[in-house]
C-alpha cells in the first residue's frame, strides 16, 4: 500500500470475495445477483473493476470500464476503453482518489494498445460531471440531448510522423428521436442488468404507474449491441420513455415521480 491507499483489481476469480462496490452489503438482493451474473460474461469481454482501498481496508471508490465494442453505453467507440462508472464516496472525497482511479484506467488502456479512453458525462445526476476528466487530459468531442457530453482522452499526436490514429474519433449516434419514438405511447422503462440499483428503479416506477392507472411496461436490453443500437439516450443502462420521448435517463424515487406525474395526470 502506498500513501495510505491501494488500488485492487476485481476479476472473475475475486469478485465473490471482493464484491463490486455497489450493493456490497446486500448480496442477496435481486439487483446484486443480476449484476453478479452480468459480470460473469463481461469479464470475458475485457471488463475491469478497480477499487480503491484506504489504510484500514475502507473501500472509498471504484472505476468500471471495458472495450468500446462491448460498452453498455450508446457510443461509437471501437478501439477505445469506455468507462461505465467512476465513483468516490464519503470520507474518500477531496483526496485525489478520482484522479488515481482514472489514471489507472488510462495506464491500462495504454498497456492494451487502445486508442484512448471514453467517458459519457452529464451536467445532471447519475453520471459524473466532466470537470475531473478535463483536468486529466480529456476533451469534449460530442454532445447529445438533454445534457450528455462525450469526453475522450486520445493517446499520441495525429499530426506527428507516424502518429495517425487507427480508429475514428468516438461519437454519439444521432437518431435519438427515432430511438425514443419506437417505444410508443405510455411509459416504457428500458433497463439492463448493468447497475444493481435498476431493479428497484424499475419496480418502483411500474408500481407507481399501476397505482395511477398509467400504461407502463419494461423492456430489457440484454446485449451491448442492443444497448448501442436501441437505447433512447447515451447512458444506455437505464431510461424512461414517455409517449415516444425521453422522460428520464436515471432512477426516479417516488417523491420525484409524484412531482413529475401528479395525481390524475396520465401520459
Amino acid at each position: 500500500m502506498e500513501e495510505g491507499y491501494e488500488i485492487i483489481t476485481v476479476d472473475a476469480g475475486s469478485v465473490d470475495r471482493l464484491g463490486f462496490f455497489c450493493y456490497m452489503s446486500k448480496p442477496k438482493t435481486p439487483g446484486y445477483r443480476q449484476k453478479r451474473d452480468w459480470l460473469t460474461a463481461r469479464f470475458a469481454e475485457g471488463l475491469r473493476i478497480k477499487m480503491l482501498h484506504e489504510t484500514g481496508g475502507r473501500t472509498v471508490g471504484f472505476i468500471e470500464y471495458l472495450p468500446g465494442e462491448y460498452a453498455w453505453r450508446a457510443v461509437n467507440a471501437a478501439g477505445y476503453l469506455v468507462i461505465h462508472c467512476l465513483w468516490v464516496v464519503g470520507q474518500g472525497k477531496g483526496k485525489g482518489h478520482g484522479t488515481r482511479l482514472l489514471q489507472a484506467c488510462l495506464a491500462d488502456a495504454r498497456g492494451q494498445g487502445k486508442e484512448g479512453v471514453v467517458m459519457v458525462a452529464s451536467d445532471r445526476v447519475w453520471l459524473a460531471g466532466k470537470e475531473l476528466f478535463l483536468r486529466n487530459g480529456f476533451v469534449q468531442v460530442d454532445q447529445a440531448p438533454p445534457s450528455f457530453q462525450l469526453l475522450v482522452h486520445r493517446f499520441g499526436d495525429p499530426d506527428s510522423a507516424g502518429g495517425t490514429f487507427r480508429a475514428p474519433e468516438p461519437s454519439f449516434p444521432t437518431d435519438w428521436e427515432a430511438r425514443q419514438a419506437r417505444y410508443g405511447e405510455g411509459l416504457t422503462v428500458i433497463r439492463t442488468p448493468q447497475c444493481p440499483y435498476i431493479e428497484n428503479a424499475t419496480a418502483e416506477l411500474l408500481q407507481f404507474a399501476a397505482e395511477r392507472g398509467i400504461p407502463a411496461r419494461a423492456v430489457e436490453l440484454t446485449t451491448a449491441q442492443e444497448v448501442q443500437a436501441q437505447s433512447p439516450s447515451p447512458y444506455g443502462t437505464f431510461g424512461i420513455v414517455r409517449d415516444g420521448r425521453l422522460f428520464s435517463y436515471h432512477y426516479l424515487c417516488r417523491n420525484e415521480l409524484e412531482k413529475l406525474l401528479p395525481e390524475g395526470v396520465a401520459p
